[in-house]
């Protein structure tokens, strides 16, 4: 390791640090419309520090009803590969705001933590990039695009009207994707395996209007029971996703410690683990399908009625090697088949799918990553699969067929992505800007 790079890596953190704080304080949410400004301001702000960082051109762009997205360049010698650096600035609602310990866009660091939404996921993957950057002056060993998505949360659903109009600007050799886990703060992963994710809305109907429940109840059922019933069939009596059709493998990954990973989750006392296999099978390489959410009336604004329709989004979780579509048409498949009693069931099929994805782990790109993040970690890369989606990975490798693929990790287990206190550690982000940026000089050699 070139001594002049890791003291510019040091002295670039505590500023990276201090610009990471300034991003998870805007809530950009984009699912919120009500949040829509703060995530174009979000964009506005990294494309301020891609400036200051010395990229030769920084540009705002969206596709028609879009998210804002950034997309810096930073030239490289000549003959040099060009690397895409992606992230995104959009988070996850916050969900119930008292449960978090600390208010979720006040940045607080705790025990060598750093908490708040999207200090992990993605803002830390947007500045390890940024401080990489730095780190070289504005100048890398190879040329750099930075691309910077603001919709990743929602799905991505204009990414591939965006990638194809602006394939220009992102035209690149290698591609490395901030926006996965590492299976510990000190031992670095490489992501070669991603499910996939698509959504429906289910609605129930039975009855015209509200009814009297003591004077109809009995013979006549209501739509809320019959929505809960259909749900039910989504699993059989052990957990395992019970809808017909789709691709279930297994992960040959060595099998976590329970407790660990009971506790990582916050899973309460005496509640099962679902599904059977090894944990790294359940949780990369099966599906899995969760009830988002449900239109019901609130228990205190509830009364003695049978109520005529009842709504919920079920999301779903492909298996590596299925397909999103036929994915998606099953999940509906088997909810109109199971809604009990005769009642009228509409099952929309939600935009946004994201294609499961196996990523070639092999090649001069691979090589150099390993080397550069065996070296800054301490510790040997473990390849590993993640149960999350990024859309981005399968529709850039669409158009971009010939770039590899690196999705490299910005958490770890206990960073609670999309949860509650989300955070990152602190110590794990400067080992995750130092392995880029060794990356990046080897991938200049080779």
């Amino acid at each position: 390791m070139s001594e002049q790079l890791a003291a510019s890596v040091a002295a670039v953190l505590p500023g990276a640090r201090a610009d990471l704080e300034r991003l998870v304080r805007i809530p950009s949410i984009w699912a919120d419309p009500a949040r829509a400004e703060d995530t174009r301001r979000s964009a506005e702000a990294v494309a301020e520090l891609a400036r200051d960082a010395g990229a030769a051109d920084v540009t705002i762009i969206a596709a028609t009803g879009g998210a804002p997205a950034v997309v810096a360049h930073f030239p490289g010698p000549a003959g040099t590969p060009t690397v895409l650096l992606y992230a995104h600035h959009d988070v996850q609602p916050t969900g119930d705001v008292g449960r978090w310990t600390s208010p979720p866009f006040e940045p607080t660091e705790r025990d060598g933590r750093l908490y708040g939404r999207g200090a992990a996921d993605d803002k830390a993957g947007v500045m390890t990039h940024l401080a990489v950057l730095r780190a070289y002056g504005g100048r890398p060993p190879v040329g750099v695009t930075l691309f910077i998505e603001g919709e990743e949360e929602s799905g991505s659903p204009t990414l591939p009207a965006l990638l194809q109009a602006h394939k220009d600007l992102l035209t690149c050799d290698v591609i490395v994707i901030a926006d996965a886990s590492n299976p510990a703060v000190d031992v670095p992963g490489l992501t070669t395996t991603l499910r996939g994710l698509v959504d429906v809305t289910v609605e129930v109907a039975m009855l015209e209007n509200p009814v009297h429940s003591g004077v109809y109840g009995g013979p006549v059922g209501d739509a809320l029971t019959a929505l809960v019933k259909a749900l039910a069939t989504l699993h059989d009596a052990d957990g395992e996703v019970a809808v017909p059709g789709l691709v279930h493998s297994t992960s040959s990954a060595p099998d976590l410690d329970e407790a660990v990973f009971r506790s990582d989750v916050g899973l309460l006392d005496g509640v099962q683990l679902l599904g059977s296999g090894t944990i790294p099978t359940r949780a990369w390489a099966k599906p899995a399908v969760a009830v988002l959410g449900i239109d019901a009336p609130r228990v205190a604004e509830s009364s003695n009625v049978l109520l005529p329709r009842a709504r919920a989004r079920v999301g779903m979780r492909l298996a590596p090697g299925d397909d999103a579509v036929k994915g998606q048409r099953a999940l509906a498949e088997h909810l109109e088949a199971n809604v009990p009693w005769g009642a009228q069931v509409t099952v929309t099929l939600e935009p946004g799918r994201a294609e499961p994805f196996t990523i070639d782990g092999t090649g001069a790109a691979y090589d150099a990553a390993r080397r550069a993040f065996t070296e800054a970690y301490g510790n040997p890369v473990v390849e590993t699969g993640i149960g999350g989606s990024i859309p981005f990975v399968a529709e850039f490798a669409r158009q971009f067929p010939g770039a590899a693929v690196l999705v490299t990790g910005v958490g770890d287990p206990a960073s609670r992505w999309h949860g509650i206190d989300e955070s990152l550690d602190v110590a794990m982000f400067g080992r995750a800007v130092l392995a880029e940026a060794l990356m990046l000089e080897e991938l200049a050699r080779r």
